[in-house]
């Protein structure tokens, strides 16, 4: 069993327990914000213990988390000498091969040990030391993305953790969005705003800001039970261990639980540009027949008979400049809504409460998030 850790983004974790108890894997009640070197977007996650094909699964079909760590283990350490001497008694040889490049993400707080550099170096020369070869290792800051397999290693209050990557590139890159609009939505966000409306996959859905598609891309992903990961390398695959038979046979379960679809999934935006690039990704991601997407303004939006979900990013002035009075945008979306959508459920991400309130409907519901680095809120409530 491995103790794995799924990194979120934060206020999503609860959604992250759902897509894991989904998969029939126990996470483990408390929610950790502990997060060994992980960018200040990425500051929440779930703990659970799993094996090597639940680990593939998990990677695989988890829709909200950032990316899955191996915790290898954890000691206190107060000297360089001690770091490296307890490090290379950790089981490095499970995973690597002798002399494979590590990639290597120190963060140190509130430790005597505070040289990331030093630390990097004395780490990279433990897996040296177990493996009777020299590691060639890269250090990386904060947010960098790598190559090699990455080696995480956090010191606070003199505690060392030391964690393995297992997905290489972030989860949220799906492989569908190669092209993005103004102001784009991380995949994982997206996943994370339609459990929190707790939309059925039945109901109609639709976003009259979809931008480059994310959203109305990863609800057909979610309603047609396409897995996230299905079009992605991972970085389990560069381990030791590593059963390409095992993994080939997860991927086809994956592929056998597809359906077609079934529900209206509608995007609209006033940019044709941005439905250019929706209408591409949606085909790189094999949901393009799934979605209707139409260039319009949201006052000119045409929706089914029967109530349904509506999930959406507006601009909120922050990550798009704009002269445009923003209070007269939500103002006149709440209109145009009460009108075209009576009875249907509504979730906004905005950063401003005041903003949304000019929509003059009635939220019953706040989850905090973070979005590109701004501290936002899902705004959830009936129309």
């Amino acid at each position: 069993m491995y103790n794995l850790f799924a990194v979120t983004i934060p206020g999503l974790e609860p959604f992250t327990q759902q897509e894991l108890s989904s998969l029939g894997i126990k996470p483990k009640s408390q929610i950790s914000k502990n997060i060994p070197g992980e960018s200040k977007e990425d500051t929440g996650g779930v703990e659970f213990d799993a094996s090597l094909i639940d680990l593939y699964r998990a990677n695989l079909h988890l829709r909200t988390a950032s990316r899955i760590l191996a915790r290898l283990g954890d000691f206190y350490t107060v000297a360089f000498s001690e770091l490296r001497k307890k490090a290379s008694r950790l089981a490095w040889e499970q995973f690597l091969f002798p002399g494979q490049t590590v990639a290597i993400r120190v963060t140190c707080h509130r430790s005597r040990l505070f040289h990331s550099d030093a630390v990097a170096e004395r780490v990279a020369g433990a897996i040296s030391d177990r493996l009777g070869k020299p590691s060639p290792f890269v250090k990386l800051n904060e947010g960098q993305e790598s190559m090699p397999q990455l080696v995480l290693v956090r010191l606070v209050n003199d505690h060392c953790m030391i964690s393995l990557d297992t997905s290489g590139s972030r989860l949220h890159k799906r492989g569908y969005k190669v092209e993005t609009a103004k102001a784009p939505l991380r995949e994982t966000l997206a996943a994370g705003l339609l459990f929190a409306a707790g939309w059925d996959g039945i109901s109609p859905l639709l976003d009259p800001f979809c931008g480059s598609g994310t959203i109305p891309i990863e609800a057909a992903m979610l309603h047609r039970r396409i897995a996230p990961g299905k079009n992605r390398i991972f970085g389990f695959m560069n381990w030791k261990n590593y059963d390409p038979k095992m993994w080939q046979s997860v991927l086809e379960d994956a592929v056998s639980q597809e359906i077609p679809s079934s529900t209206p999934i509608i995007g609209s935006d006033r940019d044709a540009g941005a439905i250019r690039i929706a209408r591409a990704n949606a085909e790189r991601a094999g949901v393009k027949e799934d979605i209707q997407f139409s260039c319009h303004s949201f006052s000119d939006i045409e929706v089914p008979n029967e109530p349904g979900w509506i999930v959406t990013n507006p601009p909120y002035g922050i990550r798009i400049r704009s002269s445009r009075d923003l209070r007269n945008l939500y103002s006149k979306l709440g209109d145009v809504l009460r009108v075209v959508c009576p009875q249907w459920k509504i979730g906004i991400l905005c950063s401003d409460k005041y903003i949304v309130g000019h929509t003059h409907i009635g939220f019953e519901r706040e989850i905090p998030l973070v979005n590109g680095g701004i501290p936002v809120k899902y705004f959830a409530g009936h129309i």
